[in-house]
């Protein structure tokens, strides 16, 4: 279970977003490499099902500078967001009884991949502990499986192939097949420790159109692979 404070600093206007997106990010110290295997990265211990037994919001502020490993495809966790099971309407739990079941049904730590707007898949991470809820992956760092990378979203500066919820999913292969798949369980599929903590910038959450003014949107400071910031 997660426990003390996180570093963050607010993130409430777009200028720090795009500011954010300036640098490399010297914090999470792995430079992505066109030749890098997911096994030259995978030298921490993943995270066991202890971590996702937090809430929704601490938890995807922890995530972020861990490192998400999805089969011969690995990138550092740079941006999420926070999606509470009980009172935020944003959430897939406020109207729809197949994502409760979801939540009832399954361990922490298990995968939530829906199809949004019958455009992108989108990959989410269930928590379940002091409250219930869902961790948005929303932009990653590539750094091993560059090649398959491209080969799924084409031939892209590496800062845009997982530059947003959507791209990510595509770049990793993450699609409806993986709804429900156990990050826990070892293998293949799941996230390693952080290297070292990341400052985090916070900020609402973007491309919803209720519950816009939760601050539950967390992100590498100076990150270029941060997804692009949209208007409310």
């Amino acid at each position: 279970m997660l426990r003390g404070p996180l570093r963050h600093r607010d993130l409430r206007g777009s200028g720090d977003l795009r500011a954010a997106r300036q640098a490399f990010p010297v914090a999470v110290g792995i430079l992505p490499s066109p030749h890098r295997t997911v096994s030259a990265v995978a030298d921490r211990p993943f995270l066991d099902r202890s971590f996702f037994a937090s809430d929704p919001v601490r938890c995807a502020e922890a995530l972020v500078g861990c490192t998400l490993v999805w089969g011969a495809c690995a990138g550092i966790v740079v941006e999420t967001e926070a999606y509470a099971a009980e009172g935020d309407a944003a959430c897939h739990t406020f109207r729809r009884p197949s994502a409760r079941q979801f939540v009832a049904d399954h361990p922490a730590g298990a995968a939530y991949v829906y199809f949004n707007y019958g455009m992108h898949w989108l990959a989410n991470v269930l928590v379940k502990g002091e409250a219930e809820g869902f961790v948005l992956l929303r932009a990653v760092q590539p750094v091993a499986g560059l090649a398959w990378m491209r080969r799924r979203r084409g031939p892209r500066d590496v800062a845009e192939l997982c530059s947003g919820p959507g791209r990510l999913a595509r770049a990793f292969g993450i699609d409806g097949r993986h709804h429900g798949v156990d990050l826990c369980a070892g293998g293949r599929r799941g996230f390693l420790a952080r290297v070292r903590t990341p400052e985090i910038v916070r900020g609402p959450r973007v491309g919803i159109s209720l519950a816009q003014e939760k601050p539950w949107r967390f992100a590498v400071g100076g990150n270029p692979h941060v997804s692009r910031p949209r208007p409310g």
